[in-house]
């Protein structure tokens, strides 16, 4: 197949839609339902991301994209009992690799994964397919379908659920275009070899930099190769916890993504996991809901009238100090940002979220500052020297 029509474009009104190879076949097989144009997108970013994940650690990786970002990216290592919890898993058992890296990717930032487009680096097994069967998704693409994982992934959006599968040994040409106001731009592709060398430049004081920080390092660098800056990334233990995407300030960014990885935190508060939630409450209606009760507009969802809805119980107000006393426990997150940080107050705040390893590009006017501040915080930061920008 050399050309596939899509209903539209990016919106209704962008008529005619096709994707299509200038030479050769395309990679991909549609297996279910008619993916759309952002869909691919999300498609083909999630696939490079999860692929260079596997490549750069040896463990299955998956990815949950919405609008040509991750929301969230990890690689397939056990959850906790208490992860397993806050990502609504604990009544699966023993899950596959692939599918702990999925409810990773997809628990860490639930609110922004609902209606995800799924990128798996692996054969999609049928662990990972009843996980994904019931949770909202716009689609997958993976190298491959267990039979009957590919059967329960059909059964989804009343048969409509889109499904792709991808040539595992297809690579692009090294020059990649795009047009813009029926002007063409070209550049080679962003290629980046992420090894133990990669992290080797550390500027800080504390050299410390542990294996597992390793290997978040390079989560984060390459969740960020495929997220729109500027962007950075909050990794621990394996998967994104916090993805700031599509900034023009950095501090915003850091913010952004330093609220979410708090938010990640607080979840697994024994206060947050006690939650008297109905029994017929649904994931989604449980994730908005926490979502509230952890944030400054809690009285939304426990106003009277309001919490009734929700809770068994009315459940004590989760007070700021609460929630400081429990934050203050945050260490060995990883911070990485795709371009460098101009000022010292991105690691002032990254420090409040439990940043203990930094990496970004360097080369600020204000390296040193960064630098010192860093040190003040017992940080290790290293500098890659390459930045990631993505639009």
């Amino acid at each position: 197949m050399k050309e596939l029509e899509l209903k539209y474009g990016c919106n209704p009104n962008q008529k005619p839609s096709r994707i299509y190879m200038e030479e050769g076949e395309l990679p991909i097989k549609v297996l279910n339902g008619k993916p759309g144009y952002i869909n691919f997108l999300d498609a083909f970013n999630g696939w490079q991301l999860v692929k260079e994940l596997k490549q750069a650690t040896g463990l299955p990786a998956a990815t949950s994209f919405k609008h040509v970002s991750p929301a969230g990216a990890a690689v397939g290592l056990p959850l906790s009992e208490v992860e397993a919890k806050i990502y609504w898993v604990d009544d699966l058992g023993e899950l596959s690799p692939l599918a702990a890296a999925y409810a990773r990717a997809r628990g860490a930032d639930r609110m922004s994964s609902y209606g995800d487009f799924i990128a798996l680096s692996d054969v999609c097994d049928v662990s990972t397919a009843a996980l994904i069967k019931r949770e909202f998704s716009d689609g997958i693409i993976a190298p491959g379908y267990e039979p009957e994982a590919l059967e329960l992934l059909k059964e989804k959006k009343r048969g409509a659920y889109a499904i792709i599968e991808i040539d595992p040994d297809y690579v692009p040409k090294q020059l990649e275009r795009k047009e813009v106001f029926g002007i063409t731009f070209e550049q080679g592709r962003n290629e980046l070899n992420i090894d133990d060398a990669f992290f080797s430049n550390v500027v800080t004081e504390n050299k410390e930099l542990t294996e597992q920080a390793k290997i978040d390092m390079a989560i984060s660098m390459i969740t960020l190769k495929y997220t729109q800056s500027n962007s950075v990334c909050f990794v621990k233990n394996g998967q994104a916890i916090g993805v700031g995407a599509g900034q023009q300030s950095r501090i915003h960014c850091v913010r952004l993504a330093g609220q979410k990885a708090d938010n990640w935190l607080l979840r697994q508060c024994p206060k947050v996991l006690n939650l008297p939630f109905k029994e017929d409450m649904k994931r989604a209606d449980r994730d908005n809901a926490i979502d509230l009760y952890i944030g400054e507009e809690y009285m939304d969802i426990l106003a009277d009238g309001e919490w009734e809805r929700v809770f068994t119980e009315k459940p004590e107000i989760f007070t700021k100090e609460e929630k400081q006393a429990w934050l203050a426990q945050a260490e060995g997150i990883t911070l990485g940002s795709d371009a460098f940080f101009p000022f010292s107050d991105n690691i002032e705040r990254a420090a409040k979220s439990g940043v203990k390893y930094v990496a970004q590009p360097g080369g600020s006017i204000r390296d040193q500052d960064v630098i010192d501040a860093c040190n003040k915080h017992g940080m290790v930061m290293s500098f890659t020297g390459l930045r990631l920008f993505h639009h």
